[in-house]
């Protein structure tokens, strides 16, 4: 089987690559804007330019079975573009839809899109998950982006035949992650007092080798054609558990102040912090009940040795 994959130089993406080259009944290509000279063997290359609306993909889609759309214009927290939603949507939607139908031109039988749960929402009521089925309402133009593509992609499906899976992770996590839970890290490792001590909310989370392993799931399971999948580790946690356990990984214990939520996001307001006061005091839960049964998956990694694997990356790497 023939798998192209986009946005393999990405957090997810490098994963992917690494997963799907180990397996020698695959024939893997992966598209970049550069050169590329550091792949696994046995992986063939093919550069492209941006991935838009006018992007030539048939010289790579000849043979191609399999589709796995990891590139994309990501979520940024201070986005400077005058109009971000037309940003989004250049990448996201008329990128990815113009990949889409020049595979079924191709003869593809399979897109994999990565999307994400931004697509839902930016919070849950603590026991009242997103699932698969929940109505959509995003709130950013990054998850506006990717339910447009969703929607359109789902369109295409149905007209031509092409099998589409979604795929909505909420945050991932790893060895090499960055942003919010890598600052976390760094926090918990120079035994920075916290004042999340109090903190009662539910999260779920996604480490990076779960995400891998579903996705790789999704390339040849029957069940898996034209179906939207939610994807968490299965066990879901407060921000001050996260912490504890997180510092437990690093050897150095989570020193946590225990300070009302509310205050806290008051506090946050005042400063401008709103976003990053809810990600750390509200609650965001999926249910993967529906991928669990219809694909017979479970994540096969725990959330303390997935914590571990990130921890000892960063550990390693904290130098640079």
């Amino acid at each position: 089987m023939m798998i192209l994959l986009t946005g393999s130089t990405g957090f997810v993406g490098q994963a992917l690559l690494a997963r799907l080259a180990a397996q020698p009944a695959l024939d893997l290509v992966v598209v970049s804007r550069r050169p590329n000279s550091s792949l696994p063997a046995g992986v063939a290359h093919a550069q492209v330019a941006d991935i838009a609306a006018d992007t030539a993909w048939q010289p790579v889609l000849q043979g191609v079975q399999v589709i796995i759309h990891a590139a994309a214009r990501v979520h940024v927290m201070s986005d400077k573009v005058a109009d971000p939603l037309a940003e989004f949507r250049k990448v996201n939607v008329d990128g990815t839809l113009n990949l889409a139908r020049q595979a079924v031109g191709a003869g593809v039988k399979r897109f994999i899109f990565i999307s994400s749960i931004k697509v839902n929402g930016e919070s849950t009521a603590p026991g009242k998950p997103y699932s698969a089925e929940s109505q959509p309402a995003p709130v950013d133009p990054y998850g506006i982006s990717k339910l447009e593509a969703e929607l359109a992609l789902r369109e295409l499906a149905a007209e031509t035949g092409m099998e589409v899976v979604i795929i909505r992770p909420p945050l991932v996590y790893g060895p090499g992650v960055k942003a919010n839970f890598l600052s976390m890290m760094r926090w918990l490792s120079k035994g920075i007092p916290l004042p999340l001590g109090a903190i009662q909310n539910r999260r779920s989370l996604v480490a990076l080798d779960n995400l891998v392993d579903l996705i790789a799931t999704c390339v040849e399971h029957p069940a898996a054609a034209n179906q939207t999948f939610m994807v968490s580790d299965g066990e879901d946690l407060s921000t001050r558990q996260l912490l504890r356990r997180m510092g437990g990984a690093l050897g150095r214990p989570a020193r946590l102040v225990p300070i009302p939520a509310w205050l806290l996001e008051a506090g946050a307001s005042l400063l401008g912090k709103r976003a990053l006061a809810q990600r750390l005091c509200g609650s965001l839960q999926v249910d993967i009940s529906k991928t669990r049964e219809l694909l017979n998956w479970s994540p096969p990694l725990g959330v303390d040795e997935a914590l571990r694997r990130a921890a000892e990356h960063f550990l390693e790497h904290q130098a640079e």
